[in-house]
């Protein structure tokens, strides 16, 4: 029988238990077992795709163009999970679902209520991903929120009607909770019996608790939890903040023997375990003996979570190249208010050894980015644009080499007589229209010869997209005439998906977000070779 794990939290919310979720998953892959991950978000937006990366960090894109929450970011880092839409439930998409059925007359005039028509569609959801593959042998859902919040309850009472229809030999609960420490250096329970006894007034006995603490715990403490939480001592384990990377994380875990007690309590073997991929991810970063500053010129840059996975597939790419990533967080509004990026990214500034413009929307800080694009053009330093930064250096291109003074997006400026990004239905002799956002796995054909093929190594590559402009092929011919370099396109639609700057050591744009694919054993090529770039000038 498929297993269930239920990842919930409490006492506050951000304790990481996407990544103590991930990590599990880890461990359990680790001894051969085939993981499954789902993620349960309690707001009632339909899917992430709306929200502002100041309300929920980065938004996650599965192959299928699912717009999810980040914590599929770090399932997909961690696991070989399959993932798509199916893996992410939010309260928007159950209700919605519930609605729609009711409107359809196929409740057959009954009442519908939360109990058991919101949950028995949460059930049928999470147990459509647990059935999904005959293979799958545990699957892990994590429950958003912190457990007392009233948007929580549908989802905790769901997986409480699931461990008892599987029995506690099947299907468990792991609540991870918070131990404070206050004055010098006490550690205190309290909040983590009480996040408990809150899971049991809901009818949930934990049988894993993970206590999220700054020192590991020692056996009075977690012999003190066990007798309060009515758990036993071996039952209680730490998750303590990390030195180095979080992906020590697994590790952690292991030395805790955390994988084998909940596969003691679900009844399933202890096969050996091979952790070397991750001990070598560790090694990788204690080893690193380099630094490269690389200055993150971006609009959401307050948020560390904004640029989630953009962040995490630099240290993917540090690990490979063997040096230290340093991220020289950069608002472009600055740039922009400035008007001379010399002194904020040259050595009088930052002094980055590269320049990264991610995705974002809007035109705020637009003209800051495209300054910055010029400096590092300039200047040659490595510069990466993904998606908005691809256009980015389309109209520092079509300013500040082809001499058009209104060269733009239609994005930011409808009224462009230069329009060198636009969308489809904007541009001039398109065959096939479409207004809509281009979501998901696409594949792009490189062209022998750029740094994009040399980074991939293959003429096919496939990549997950999240925009609606494009490249405007109305001035695709006048753009490569003055030196403008192709290096990628999609032939189905005729779409132009990366470019490059001729004459520089990397000045590479892709249309796409290659960071969604990056993991920490299997950096992202583009990536890799940006940062190697940029440590090989430096040196």
């Amino acid at each position: 029988m498929n297993k269930l794990i239920f990842v919930s939290g409490g006492v506050c919310s951000s304790l990481g238990k996407g990544v103590a979720a991930s990590s599990l998953g880890a461990l359990l892959e680790s001894r051969g077992f085939n993981v499954r991950m789902v993620k349960c978000d309690p707001y009632i937006n339909v899917d992430a795709g709306t929200m502002s990366p100041y309300q929920h960090g980065e938004v996650y894109v599965t192959d299928d163009g699912a717009e999810t929450d980040l914590d599929l970011g770090n399932y997909a880092r961690f696991t070989s999970s399959p993932l798509s839409k199916a893996n992410s439930i939010t309260t928007g998409q159950v209700y919605n679902t519930v609605i729609r059925k009711e409107r359809e007359g196929h409740y057959l005039g009954r009442c519908v209520q939360v109990i058991p028509h919101i949950t028995d569609e949460i059930k049928a959801r999470i147990m459509a991903v647990a059935k999904e593959n005959a293979d799958t042998d545990i699957t892990i859902v994590e429950i958003g929120g912190t457990v007392g919040d009233i948007e929580s309850i549908p989802f905790l009472e769901a997986a409480r009607q699931l461990i008892h229809e599987y029995g506690r030999n099947n299907a468990l609960s792991v609540h991870l909770t918070l131990i404070p420490e206050v004055g010098d250096g006490e550690l205190k329970t309290k909040p983590s019996q009480h996040s408990v006894k809150s899971m049991q007034g809901l009818g949930i006995q934990p049988d894993v608790l993970i206590c999220r603490a700054p020192v590991m715990l020692d056996d009075v403490t977690r012999r003190k939890i066990g007798l309060f939480t009515n758990m036993e001592n071996d039952a209680v384990f730490t998750s303590s903040n990390m030195d180095t990377t979080i992906y020590e994380i697994p590790l952690m875990f292991y030395e805790q023997k955390l994988d084998q007690v909940i596969l003691k309590k679900l009844g399933l073997e202890a096969r050996p375990a091979n952790i070397e991929p991750w001990q070598e991810v560790v090694q990788q970063a204690v080893s690193r003996k380099e630094k490269v500053r690389v200055g993150i010129v971006g609009k959401y840059i307050e948020l560390h979570d904004s640029y989630k996975s953009v962040y995490e597939a630099l240290f993917h790419a540090g690990l490979e190249c063997g040096v230290e990533v340093e991220l020289v967080k950069i608002d472009s509004a600055r740039v922009e208010e400035n008007q001379n990026a010399e002194a904020i990214l040259g050595k009088d500034g930052a002094a980055v050894d590269g320049i990264l413009v991610p995705g974002g929307f809007g035109h705020r800080g637009i003209n800051g980015m495209v300054l910055a694009a010029k400096w590092a053009r300039d200047n040659k330093v490595p510069y990466f644009g993904i998606c908005l930064g691809m256009h980015i250096m389309l109209i520092d291109w079509g300013k500040h080499v082809l001499g058009w003074e209104d060269a733009d997006s239609t994005e930011f400026n409808q009224n462009t007589k230069k329009a060198v990004v636009s969308l489809l239905e904007e541009q001039v002799g398109l065959k096939n229209y479409g207004g809509t956002m281009r979501l998901g796995r696409y594949v792009s054909v490189a062209v022998p010869g750029t740094k994009f093929f040399a980074a991939y190594g293959t003429e096919n590559v496939s990549e997950r997209h999240r925009h609606r402009y494009e490249f405007s092929n109305q001035y695709r011919d006048e753009m490569t005439s003055s030196g403008l370099i192709i290096g990628a396109t999609y032939p189905k639609d005729d779409l132009v998906e990366s470019v490059e700057w001729p004459d520089h050591p990397w000045g590479v744009g892709v249309q796409f977000h290659p960071e969604f694919k990056s993991k920490p054993t299997a950096a992202s090529p583009l990536f890799r070779d940006f940062i190697a770039v940029a440590r090989d000038l430096k040196r």
